[in-house]
Formats: structure tokens, sequence, C-alpha cells
């Protein structure tokens, strides 16, 4: 390892040289107190920025072991110490000047979730402080102005480093907070499967957002207040008793007049797979982590997907129990989102019928009267929900207002009023039972309507019940092996590239991921484009499942975490860690991908 004034020495020694002269940095540099990393060095003023690492010993660093020890609690402590950095760079960043991305200083920008990062970590055996960054390196032109890179590195980088990677210069009751929300909500996480919940909202949360391109909480938003009925009351280990909505397992209804609120409660229960920050307002909405936002997505590709338990004996005669579409259609596609949830793990369907094929979803009396079933091939997910818990374990949290048949199969009924919400599950139950007595009393006309029984002339047909009692359906089948026919590039590497959260590009190959509503950072999707180039790599010979090969990925990340994809050994300093969930929808979506 070289000393810091070596590393002067060299700066000096390349001044007003070309450009590619800088490449002779690369290098680890001891600045006494940390070890300054310069990991790779961009080619030209204009292109990507050169990535840096700042390495602190843990003896240094001098965080009580306490704070990083737990997973739950080193990702918050990452997540805090990643947020002061990137305060303090802000101050310098483009204050070394030059052409191009001469003077930039970057480091991940966090949002209101807290994320494992690559661009802070911990090491837990022993407390190393590891901070991944990009400069731009100064340039005049395409010459090296190596004064100003000397700046970055012996002024700005030193100061900022100093004021936020030591212990003992942080506010300790701060950095004492950060851990004591982590296991506040590590707790309620914890309690939620030996309570039966599927979520828990606080008392005082305050769900709206800002604005549509803000998620920061709305100022004078409505605080969240739990009906009696469904309140509960938990002794976190820090703040002590907290009271607030219980969500529990079954089918959970939330309905209301537009603009109420639903679908906010149920935007906030999406990502409340994820913890968030002190003042985030849903620092206490805390949803299993297994939970998906289902909708359908008209255009994506499946590939062999057992589709049968809501789709069968098409016209076409095309094979539901492998089906196989290169342009799905809404409800074919929500078919699959399903049952490609199932495939995942998932416990929790979160559902908003604003953004659901309204044949998927349900199919109302008169048109049950008018197409009869042996015509209709989906089978509408109300008659699947009751299944779907009861066989498999998977509850369901549904936003409607356009049908009362979803009163037959909850177990929850939900108003919300002017963002207030209501327990109105007896009520709704009761005038459910009510109507449909009325109904059954009554001797509809169905004109037009032909008498498939009797199979001649028309007659009144005697009105159905709002849903259905069907027999069970075989469960689907995930044994999906993938064959990879993707040829790599001669020097063995697929190219990746994300645009935010909507889109990875692997190769030639977009993957659209616009749909997929709970992914929360774009380093989340630069981290999916990397896991299938590690897939194609290493994973996709053919022989392995597709579950097998996601287990694969998630195993080397428990393992390693977000450095197990950073290939020939270059460091990451712009991935997130995504769910598992999100791994299986992105394979899923790959149309390389042959099944």
């Amino acid at each position: 390892m070289k000393s810091s004034e070596d590393l002067r020495r060299l700066l000096r020694a390349v001044d007003h040289k070309s450009y590619p002269a800088y490449k002779d940095l690369k290098g680890l540099y001891s600045f006494g107190s940390f070890v300054l990393g310069i990991d790779h060095v961009q080619g030209d003023p204009f292109a990507s920025p050169s990535r840096l690492s700042v390495q602190v010993d843990g003896a240094k660093a001098a965080f009580p072991p306490a704070y990083y020890k737990e997973k739950h609690c080193r990702i918050a402590l990452q997540d805090h110490l990643n947020r002061l950095f990137f305060k303090e760079i802000e101050k310098y960043t483009f204050q070394a000047k030059g052409s191009g991305k001469s003077g930039l200083i970057a480091v991940s920008r966090c949002g209101q979730e807290v994320l494992e990062r690559s661009a802070v970590t911990i090491r837990p055996a022993d407390g190393q402080l590891l901070v991944r960054f990009s400069v731009g390196f100064p340039a005049n032109g395409r010459t090296i102005n190596a004064s100003q890179l000397e700046r970055i590195l012996f002024e700005f980088l030193p100061s900022c480093v100093q004021a936020t990677l030591f212990y003992r210069r942080l506010p300790a009751a701060k950095v004492q907070a950060v851990i004591h929300l982590a296991e506040d909500q590590q707790f309620i996480r914890s309690q939620l499967e030996p309570l039966g919940l599927c979520a828990f909202v606080a008392n005082g949360s305050v769900l709206p957002r800002q604005s549509g391109v803000s998620d920061r909480p709305m100022k004078d938003g409505i605080p969240f207040v739990s009906p009696k009925s469904m309140e509960i009351t938990l002794n976190l280990p820090h703040r002590g008793p907290l009271s607030g909505m219980a969500i529990r397992k079954g089918i959970t209804l939330i309905v209301g007049g537009g603009y109420h609120g639903k679908s906010t409660l149920l935007e906030a229960l999406e990502l409340g797979v994820y913890d968030h920050i002190a003042g985030d307002g849903r620092e206490y909405v805390i949803t299993d982590g297994t939970a998906l936002k289902i909708r359908a997505e008209d255009g994506r590709s499946i590939k062999k997907t057992d589709i049968s338990m809501f789709i069968n004996n098409l016209p076409n005669k095309k094979d539901t129990k492998a089906f196989y579409s290169e342009d799905a259609s809404g409800s074919t596609s929500q078919a699959a989102n399903v049952i490609e949830g199932m495939e995942s793990g998932a416990k929790v369907f979160l559902i908003d019928e604003d953004t659901c094929a309204t044949n998927f979803m349900i199919r109302d009396e008169l048109m049950q009267r008018v197409v009869c079933r042996e015509e209709e091939p989906i089978t509408p997910f109300i008659e699947r929900a009751r299944f779907l818990y009861e066989k498999c374990g998977i509850s369901s949290v549904l936003v409607a207002g356009s049908s009362g048949a979803y009163f037959y199969i909850a177990d929850t009924v939900l108003q919300m009023d002017r963002y207030v919400p209501k327990d109105i599950t007896e009520f709704a139950r009761k005038e459910a039972a009510e109507y449909a007595a009325r109904r059954q009393n009554a001797v509809p006309e169905a004109a037009g309507a032909q008498d498939r029984t009797a199979g001649n002339g028309r007659s009144a047909v005697p009105a159905r019940p709002a849903v259905q009692q069907l027999p069970d359906p075989a469960l689907p089948s995930f044994h999906r092996v993938p064959s990879c026919n993707m040829a790599l590039r001669k020097d063995d590497r697929l190219k990746t590239r994300n645009r935010g959260t909507d889109d990875v590009q692997l190769g030639h190959e977009n993957i659209d991921l616009r749909y997929l509503e709970q992914l929360a950072d774009h380093e989340q999707t630069a981290a999916l484009s990397r896991i299938l180039a590690l897939a194609e790599k290493n994973l996709l010979d053919g022989r392995k499942t597709l579950t097998q090969v996601v287990d694969a990925v998630c195993a080397l990340m428990e393992e390693k975490g977000l450095a197990g994809l950073s290939s020939g050994g270059s460091l990451l300093s712009d991935l997130a860690m995504p769910r598992r969930q999100e791994i299986f929808a992105c394979f899923n979506r790959y149309r390389g991908l042959k099944l």
C-alpha cells in the first residue's frame, strides 16, 4: 500500500498530460485514519466517473458492535452513514472545475426506504467500514488538471470522511435513535406471523405523499387512526406501547368513495415491505415481507406458466398448464402474475381493481346468466381467493369500489372515509345477506337468455349466487426448466444497463419492469440487471428449474451481499438489494429466457 504523499507525487507527475495518464493512479493509499482506493479510472472526462472507495478500520470507526452485528441494525446504520456522507459531499461536488464530469463527487442517494446498498457496507466480524463513491477526475479539454483532483482528494474528501465515518464525531443520540427504530421495526415484523397478521399500520402514521413526484409525507396529512375493532397494541423494545390497525390474514376488502384514501392505504402497504426512515410518516407501517402487488400487464411475455387455476378451455386449444405468450392479454397476464407470485413464495397479494383486468377479477350476475360458465374460459379471482387463502395460505388485501360481490368473500371490510378507516364488516355482511335474499325471492326475467338445461325456448332463469362454490383446482406446477440460448460476447460479458425503475437491458434485450410497483429505487433494477447477467453466465444451464436458479442467486447474496454480483472483482457502488419476489418477476419478463 502506498502513502498519501505517494499519491500527491503521482498527481503532480501526470499534471497536464493526456487524460489516460490518470490510470497510473489506480491503487490503495493510506491517509492515516482511512485508506483511499482508486479502483477504476474513467477513460475520458465525459465518460462515467471514476470509482473510488474509502476504507476505515473497525477499531478506528469505533461503532458499538451491537449496532452492526444483527443484519437489520447493520443495514440501518449503513443507510444512516450513506445519508450523512451524501449530505457532506453535496457541499463539494463540482467545486473543482473542468470539462465534462470534472469535479463531480457522488454517492448513492437514498429515498424514504431503508435498503441494503453496496455504497456503504460494514463488515459484521469487526466493524470495518467501506464507502464506495464516484469522482469525475478533472481535465481541461482532455488534458489532466491534477491540481483540481488534488483539492478533491486532499481537502474535500478527508473533510467528508472525518465528519461522517467516525462514531466519536457523530451525535451519539441520533445514531442510537436510528438503531432503536430499526429494532422496533424488526420487532413488529417478528410479531406478524405469531399474531396471524398480514400488516400493521400504527396510529399517527401519515400515509399520503407530498405529490406524484415526491415520496415525502404530505404536509398537514391526516394522521391514521385505527378502528377500535381492529386495533391492537404492541409493546416495542424502545418506543414502548404502540397502538395501530392489525390487518389479519384472510381476505380484507378496502372500500369507499373516490379520493377517500383507499389506494393511498394500499400503496403504503405495498412499500411496507421495506423499513422507512424517521419522519417519513410510514415508519410503523409494516407489511409481510413477501407481500406482492398483483395487477394486469398487457403485452408482457409469459413462459410455460400453469394458469389453469384461472383459465381453461381456450377456443384456440392453447395449453394453459404450460401457457406461452409473447403478448399476453390483461386477464392472462394477471393470471400469470398470481401464479408466479405463488412460485416466488408470496404470502399476501395486494390488489387494486383500478389496475386489474375486470374480466379476470369478477363476472357479475347478469353476465353469468347471458354467457354461461361453459362458454367462459376464465374463472375469476373472486372465485379463487378463498382457495388461495385456505389451501395455499395466501391472504388478499383488495381495494374495490365497483362491485358488491366482493362482500361475500371478505373476512374484513374496511371503509375509507376522508382518509379515516372504519370497520364495516358486520354492516356489509348484513346488507349482502339481505340483498341476496331479495334477489332470490324475486323472479327475474332473462330477456333473451337461453335455458341451457331444457334446450328449448326461452324462460326465466333464477338468480345465481354472487360467488359460486367451485371444486378446488389443482395446484399449479412450478417445475419450469430454463435453457439459455443467448450467446455471450467474446469477452464473456453481457452488457447491462437500467433506466430508473422502468426497465433493464441485458445484451440486446430490454426487460420491462414498469409494473413492478414495489421496486423502490433504481439501484434495485441495477442489481436485477447484474443478477440476470450472472445467471446467464453461470446458472442457466438448462437443468435447473427457475426456482433453483433464484434460490442460488439469493443464497449467494445472503452469503456475500451485493458484492456477490461483482464482475471480475470490480467494486460496485450503485446497487441496492431487490426482494426475491422482484427477482422472480424480472426473470419471468425476460424474453431471452427460453423455457
